[in-house]
């Protein structure tokens, strides 16, 4: 990445080859400003859109990133604004004779030394808060748990210092659903694995209504709960059944969840936090909101920091199928062997199915709000959302709504849409969020924290009670990828030993969204 001066008016290009850049200024820049290399603008340019860079002739490649992210529609004279109507797609990438593990790691110096206080679970797992959660089986039961959420915070959890929080895990699944359908299984396993998510200190608590299709023995079939001793046994949740018998009137049913609630909360209230090495995290990497500053600043500190964690024995996930579909080269020649890289390749075939039954391709992906930050199409988004992944090996690929078995970086297939990739991600046992955005989002996790990384000054400033870190900053030339990377390392340990991030501290968070590719009934 290169900038055009130290001083104003500034543009960004990321590559030698390419052949237009984006306006870094806030507020863009208007017609007949003169860049320090001569280039002058014909017509204003929005900040992070592109200019042209040289004459492009009707069909030439348009380049950033050194890969060609569309073609010239018509004639583009030099220090034109190149703008979305201007460019038209290439198709993508084909899944075939593509580059296999044929790149290894840059950096593979293990990074020892790092540590945070974390809760110690059953089954091996680390969590990085101390929360009672409670699972729901139906989307029936939601309001009546979300009653006796409210009534636990208030009259149970003030004689519980040590636990956190407590959050109903509602969802709009469990009945009106094919159940046995072959893609059923995806929500099942999701709203499973996230019930034991490592931040639940292993107490699954259930409230399920009783006559829906996903009953508590399918969604917690015997031994799918961890035991004390860590070892797959009987365990099963704390279950409470609405329609029970011996449930008379409203207040019979919250008094029953209360008390089960208790119960939970005593055994939570019992857990400290202890030293833990790094390699204990398990982070989700996201981007939502994205400009075309993500690629340029914060998503390239987060694939900073994301190598870091990898060589210190850490796991990071990073995902959104759309948004690196248009990279798969780039990830299959990183992948650690010829399984990983066929995963990945299956992976994308499946979603390319997908979308294709929904009558719809990966060019749906893109949002008003990405080509107002300027960002024309998938392909140069795609481009900047694969940086998160940094440039460590990719050492395993997890299907949607499967819990993580291994160690280092992570290819998890999921959605791009914000919900269900932390959904999903939250599944898989992340303990850590680490979300980046350019537009803006108040985005946050009940179970997990989640820092979020803005793209630009001017978004770090206008939120500055919103986002836990500048990443602009590289932009504008006061600090570099590697040092907004160290930054969130060191942001990582400290939250995950209880520092609050600004969605905690505003107790902000999303509603959990399942993925659901089965017929609803």
């Amino acid at each position: 990445m290169t900038i055009s001066s130290t001083s104003l008016p500034l543009y960004i290009r990321m590559h030698a080859n390419d052949n237009v850049a984006i306006v870094a200024n806030d507020g863009g820049l208007p017609a007949a400003t003169r860049f320090p290399c001569g280039l002058t603008l014909l017509e204003h340019v929005p900040q992070g859109h592109k200019l042209a860079l040289q004459d492009l002739a009707e069909g030439a490649a348009i380049t950033r990133y050194n890969v060609t992210i569309g073609y010239a529609v018509r004639s583009i004279p030099q220090g034109s604004w190149v703008e979305e109507s201007l460019i038209s797609m290439p198709a993508a990438r084909e899944l075939l004779d593509l580059p296999i593990a044929t790149v290894s790691a840059s950096d593979t110096t293990p990074l020892e030394g790092y540590t945070f206080m974390g809760y110690k679970n059953a089954d091996g797992s680390v969590g990085t808060r101390n929360i009672l959660a409670i699972t729901t089986t139906v989307q029936c039961v939601s309001g009546v748990v979300e009653h006796a959420v409210q009534r636990i915070k208030e009259e149970l959890l003030p004689r519980f210092p040590h636990v956190d929080n407590v959050v109903g895990l509602e969802h709009t699944y469990g009945c009106g659903v094919a159940i046995d359908a072959p893609n059923a299984n995806i929500p099942i396993r999701t709203v499973r694995n996230i019930s034991l998510n490592p931040n639940f200190g292993g107490q699954a608590m259930v409230v399920s209504l009783g006559c829906e299709k996903l009953q508590p023995s399918r969604l917690f079939p015997k031994g799918s709960i961890p035991i004390k001793n860590g070892d797959e046994g009987s365990g099963e949740p704390a279950l409470v059944c609405l329609q029970d018998q011996a449930h008379v009137g409203f207040n019979s049913m919250i008094a029953s969840i209360m008390h089960t609630a208790e119960k939970q909360l005593t055994e939570l209230n019992k857990r400290r936090r202890v030293p833990c090495p790094a390699s204990e995290l398990v982070v989700g990497v996201q981007c939502g909101g994205s400009d075309a500053f993500s690629g340029v600043t914060a998503n390239p500190a987060v694939g900073f920091a994301t190598d870091l964690l990898v060589r210190a024995g850490a796991t990071v996930m990073f995902s959104e199928v759309t948004e690196v579909r248009d990279g798969i080269d780039q990830l299959t020649s990183r992948a650690a062997n010829a399984e990983v890289a066929a995963a990945m390749i299956r992976e994308m075939a499946w979603y390319d199915d997908y979308l294709k039954r929904g009558g719809v391709d990966r060019s749906a992906n893109t949002t008003p709000g990405n080509k107002k930050g300027g960002l024309s199409n998938i392909v140069e988004k795609a481009m900047g959302s694969i940086v998160k992944s940094g440039s460590s090996t990719i050492s395993g690929v997890l299907p949607p709504g499967d819990k993580l078995t291994q160690k280092g970086l992570i290819y998890a297939a999921t959605p791009a849409s914000d919900f269900v990739c932390g959904t999903l991600q939250m599944a898989a046992g992340m303990n850590l969020h680490v979300f980046t955005t350019g537009r803006g989002t108040p985005y946050g996790l009940a179970a997990v924290p989640v820092i979020k990384v803005a793209t630009r000054n001017d978004l770090a400033r206008r939120w500055h009670d919103l986002m836990d870190i500048n990443a602009g900053k590289i932009a504008s030339g006061e600090a570099t990828i590697a040092d907004v990377g160290w930054e969130l390392f060191q942001m990582l340990l400290d939250v995950a030993s209880g520092k609050e991030t600004w969605a905690e501290h505003w107790k902000l968070h999303n509603a959990l969204v399942l993925f659901n590719p089965a017929p609803i009934t």
